[in-house]
């Protein structure tokens, strides 16, 4: 299995246009034409009711279209340490991470890894066996295996970082793997959602949740 880069992603992107509606994106003349007239995702309640979430003085927003090697989580840790370490307490603090494009596997749990091979597909190395991850290496990881105390994902999600993990991603994503499969996409996609991690809300899309929590009053800051 090969990973599916940028290049690609917009391969299929375009070719699942659309399937969603969304014309413009299939050819270059119909960016003139009027666009289809679709939902918009800040009807979705959860989402809504994610993005109300966030709360405090201090917002960040940590972009993640890569596992970079975990940094997007060990910022996360840092941003609450040094802010507590100035006086300033938790409840005073929301940070947000956002997991797109090849960051998405690490919103999914450890049979995921295994049984899809993700480390493999996604290029993510386990650095305890310094070969392609079978599970999440940031979720449930062992003691001091880290670098940072409390940078795991339930961790984080203990502490109150809000994840969010992008539904294109895991459509478009789960649609690859299923033709490396020779399997249902669908079926693929529905297993994927299954397997997400408690704690973790599937957004829309990974570029309208950093928009939508930048609305909310969060700073930028890529983390991929």
């Amino acid at each position: 299995m090969q990973p599916l880069h940028r290049r690609g992603f917009l391969g299929v992107l375009a070719t699942g246009a659309a399937a969603l509606g969304i014309s413009s994106l299939t050819s270059p003349a119909s960016l003139s034409a009027k666009p289809k007239v679709i939902p918009g995702p800040s009807d979705d309640a959860g989402f809504e009711t994610w993005l109300n979430k966030i709360k405090g003085k201090h917002r960040q927003i940590f972009d993640a279209p890569d596992a970079n090697g975990g940094f997007p989580f060990a910022w996360s840790r840092i941003f609450y340490m040094t802010n507590n370490a100035v006086g300033t307490p938790d409840n005073e603090i929301t940070v947000v991470v956002i997991l797109r494009h090849d960051a998405i596997p690490l919103s999914m749990n450890h049979p995921l890894w295994e049984k899809y091979k993700f480390g493999e597909f996604f290029k993510i190395t386990d650095k305890a066996t310094n070969a392609p991850a079978v599970r999440n290496p940031f979720y449930q990881p062992k003691p001091n295996e880290l670098p940072l105390p409390g940078m795991s994902i339930e961790d984080l999600s203990k502490t109150g970082v809000l994840f969010g993990a992008c539904d294109m991603a895991l459509t478009f994503y789960s649609g690859m793997m299923a033709k490396s499969l020779n399997a249902d996409a669908a079926e693929i996609k529905k297993d994927w959602v299954s397997g997400i991690l408690p704690g973790i809300h599937i957004v829309p899309s990974g570029v309208l949740a950093i928009n939508r929590t930048q609305e909310h009053g969060c700073t930028y800051c890529f983390a991929g």
